[in-house]
């Protein structure tokens, strides 16, 4: 519980930067669980440079990103009843999680050395499934698994 008021004093504080932080924080260890736990790499295979790049990523675009969209949708939505939750849920969901995405793949596909043409290809292929963005946070572990052994609505994707 200390480490838990520590952070919330230190977000009052400084909320943008312990955002970014944050964002960046859980990105790494994202990447660091899929690479160790999914894709079972073992620490001589682990790919440091993607465990940076995502890192990277989490504070120089998801956090500043995301933490901007939070403020404009508190400024826009003021209140805390559920109703009010339930309006940024589906603003943040019909509105943003669109366009954040159109933006966030292109740009890890650009990172990963897509091309031009290989990430629209990609994008397009994620856009004909009318149920993916129920599974596109799962699009890094979809890459390399079989369609074979995954559900109906989830190989759709692929």
């Amino acid at each position: 519980m200390a480490l838990w008021r520590a952070y919330q004093r230190a977000l009052a504080a400084h909320p943008w930067k312990v955002q970014v932080l944050t964002a960046g924080s859980l990105m790494g260890l994202g990447d660091i669980i899929s690479q160790q736990l999914v894709e079972r790499r073992g620490l001589q295979e682990h790919q440091r440079g993607r465990t940076l790049t995502m890192v990277s990523l989490g504070c120089g675009f998801v956090g500043p990103v995301v933490g901007g969209w939070y403020k404009v949708l508190d400024r826009f939505i003021p209140g805390t009843t559920k109703v009010d939750a339930l309006k940024k849920m589906l603003l943040d969901q019909g509105g943003f999680a669109p366009c954040f995405l159109g933006c966030f793949l292109p740009l890890v596909g650009a990172l990963n050395g897509l091309s031009a043409q290989d990430n629209w290809a990609k994008l397009q292929r994620v856009g004909r499934c009318p149920m993916c963005c129920c599974y596109l946070e799962l699009l890094p572990v979809l890459e390399g698994t079989s369609p074979l052994s995954l559900p109906h609505s989830v190989s759709t994707l692929q």
